[in-house]
């Protein structure tokens, strides 16, 4: 009786873990954002930067790790360059304003954007020399997750994006990026096969929230390979009161018209 007890327990656990698993789902923006929000920073003219004197900006391309390593071993190269000329040191890593990356090259991006000079230390442990497929291959037969797959707005893409989270980027969000060196990840709108970017100014089209967005989940969508891992899911809001679509993206409408 106590073992039938116990696989009725079991079987109710699945159900319900089946019944309430579902991905995070992106926040809705109260109001107007305007110039605030993770945007590509304005210069200010009345406080130079020694970082304004050169315009810098990496784009790394995808291929998996290897499209990490390589665009890792670039940012080490820069890092190893010296721009001071006999004055206080400065690397031409320092320089670099933005950086954009797709896939392989987006994990490289973030991490880099998240932790800076020291985190160019420990990518190499924490990423690059991981077996990260293995690593979610082990994730999807845990018999809790397998019941969470269960579900209709649960995918692998989102136990990919909380394995990322938790082992690499340690739950960061999009607030906790600095704006310089601006990080640009890129991914493909499923819908319309348009380039989408996870910037401010983006997610503005969609009435959402990028500040508390997880940096994991749009590293995932970055590098969700078709067929293989499911897209990244997100929530179009209406407008918040008070919006105006820029003039750029009305006169590029218009013309497109």
């Amino acid at each position: 009786m106590s073992r039938r007890a116990g696989l009725a327990a079991l079987l109710l656990c699945v159900v319900a873990a089946s019944g309430c698993a579902h991905y995070p789902v992106n926040a809705q923006l109260a109001a107007p954002s305007g110039k605030g929000g993770y945007r590509f920073p304005q210069m200010v003219a009345d406080r130079p930067d020694p970082a304004d004197e050169l315009f810098v900006c990496l784009s790394f391309s995808g291929g998996g790790t290897r499209a990490a390593a390589f665009s890792h071993g670039a940012l080490l190269r820069l890092r190893d360059i010296d721009i001071g000329r006999g004055g206080p040191p400065r690397s031409l890593l320092d320089e670099v304003d933005c950086i954009a990356g797709i896939s392989g090259g987006a994990f490289t991006a973030a991490y880099y954007g998240l932790f800076g000079k020291a985190g160019l230390d420990t990518f190499y442990d924490r990423f690059l020399k991981r077996n990260i497929k293995a690593e979610l291959a082990l994730r999807v037969a845990n018999p809790v997750n397998l019941a969470r797959l269960a579900s209709p707005y649960f995918s692998r893409i989102d136990l990919a994006a909380e394995l990322y989270d938790e082992t690499v980027f340690d739950g960061r969000t999009f607030a906790n990026l600095p704006q310089r060196p601006f990080v640009i990840l890129h991914a493909t709108s499923m819908a319309n096969g348009a380039p989408f970017e996870f910037t401010q100014a983006e997610f503005d089209f969609i009435g959402s929230d990028l500040g508390t967005f997880p940096v994991a989940r749009a590293v995932a969508a970055s590098s969700a390979f078709p067929f293989l891992l499911s897209p990244v899911s997100l929530r179009s809001f209406p407008p918040p009161a008070g919006y105006t679509c820029p003039t750029t993206s009305r006169m590029a409408s218009r013309s497109g018209s």
